[in-house]
């Protein structure tokens, strides 16, 4: 059974892992960032050197590409991105994107050939902490999300994405245009779970279905600035007492079964001075769910709830996301499902509580995911952690599986085989 270069591909992580360092044990690497130009630039040097071709794309997603032997074949593809929280761990994304590269690197090493080319996409701005939303490059690529409307969007400088942009693609060395939603054939993420379940079943792999959906909130709740010691309770317009109020009010309309999941990520108040009744608060608002209709549901809800503030403040509620979800296509999942089948490996299927690049190229091609466990189902935090043991196995299994999909999309019939060059 061919396998990775389990060596070459733990220091090519520890080697990236440099890039934004917080000495913690994580990253601080935002889309765009010194840093994460720096991690793009040593990841495509490394191509350049094994004569890979290297792409970008208008938004500024990178595409490695190993060529086939047909001229004519989609090509099937692999990837993750390099950005990371503020700060982040030192595996969600750049696991994805190593192991993709590793793929690329050990099929070259052997001189494995197939009809169809393979291609690594490292995503831009997937986190989207710096520039919102997230999952920005492949939302862009699939035509998800405009192309000039993300190009606009603006960190808290005040720098926009098409300036970031440029400043980056001018330290990566000469790249080849390509269009947006360029044709593939089919595409598989790997990536850490960011959650419990793979380790509490002692579980190396995670075969993924789909990934939930997303709606995301901006509220501002407007009352007005007064004296904090001669102001009487009634004659107050509290934004931050009416903010905390909704909050409470929408997780008691909200969290009625656990596969709800209602976050507060965001609050800040102003004017921000310990002796002034706080006259305006913005905080968000991210709602997931697995189911479609109820999904849609609770996005009512929250349109109701936020309509019925008390304490005479004003509420703007504003959705910046509606990512519906969806579910990987069964074939690419029962070809994860036979690789690990076919390596002995015990594994389980099980949706994503996070969202992916891959849930865009679903919309583009036949696309899955694999999971590895983290410690503890830690994740955006210094504290992340991956085993060796399992991101060796998670990466050879999306070998196994890039394999089995290049050999079922061969041209010619459907049973033909790689071979050796």
């Amino acid at each position: 059974m061919l396998t990775i270069d389990a060596q070459r591909f733990m220091r090519r992580h520890e080697s990236l892992a440099k890039w934004g360092a917080t000495g913690k044990g994580g990253v601080n690497r935002p889309a765009l960032s010194a840093d994460e130009t720096g991690a793009r630039r040593e990841l495509l040097d490394w191509a350049r050197t094994r004569g890979f071709a290297i792409y970008v794309d208008p938004i500024g997603n990178l595409f490695v590409r190993r060529q086939g032997r047909s001229a004519n074949a989609l090509p099937i593809r692999m990837g993750s991105h390099l950005d990371s929280q503020m700060p982040g761990g030192n595996y969600d994304g750049v696991y994805g994107v190593l192991a993709a590269f590793e793929v690329l690197e050990t099929l070259e090493d052997n001189a494995v050939a197939f009809d169809a080319p393979l291609e690594l996409i490292v995503w831009n701005n997937e986190e989207g902490c710096r520039f919102s939303p997230t999952t920005m490059g492949s939302a862009v690529h699939a035509g998800s999300l405009p192309l000039e409307q993300a190009l606009c969007a603006v960190d808290s400088e005040g720098v926009t994405v098409g300036r970031a942009l440029e400043r980056s693609l001018h330290l990566l060395g000469s790249l080849t245009p390509v269009d947006l939603g360029s044709p593939c054939s089919g595409y598989i993420e790997a990536h850490i779970e960011q959650g419990p379940r793979l380790e509490a079943l002692g579980l190396s792999v995670g075969v993924v279905s789909g990934i939930q959906g997303i709606a995301q909130f901006v509220f501002e709740v407007e009352g007005e600035e007064a004296h904090a010691g001669t102001t009487p309770r009634d004659k107050r317009k509290d934004a931050l007492r009416g903010a905390i109020n909704l909050v409470e009010d929408l997780a008691l309309a909200i969290e009625h079964d656990d596969d709800v999941r209602f976050t507060v990520g965001k609050f800040e108040v102003a004017p921000g001075a310990i002796n002034t009744v706080p006259a305006k608060v913005v905080f968000t608002v991210d709602l997931r769910h697995p189911d479609s209709e109820e999904l849609a549901r609770l996005v009512q809800v929250v349109q109701v709830v936020s309509s019925s503030l008390r304490l005479r403040c004003r509420v703007h509620c504003r959705q910046i996301l509606n990512s519906p979800p969806i579910k990987f296509d069964a074939a690419v999942t029962a070809v994860i499902s036979e690789s690990c089948a076919k390596a002995g490996i015990d594994t389980m299927t099980l949706p994503s509580g996070a969202t992916h690049d891959a849930k865009h190229m679903a919309e583009l091609c036949p696309s899955g995911m694999i999971f590895i466990p983290c410690r503890d189902g830690i994740s955006h935090s210094d504290r992340e952690y991956a085993s060796a043991q399992d991101m060796i196995q998670g990466a050879n299994i999306l070998l196994a599986s890039i394999v089995r999909l290049a050999d079922l999309t061969s041209v010619g019939t459907s049973d033909q085989k790689h071979e050796r060059v």
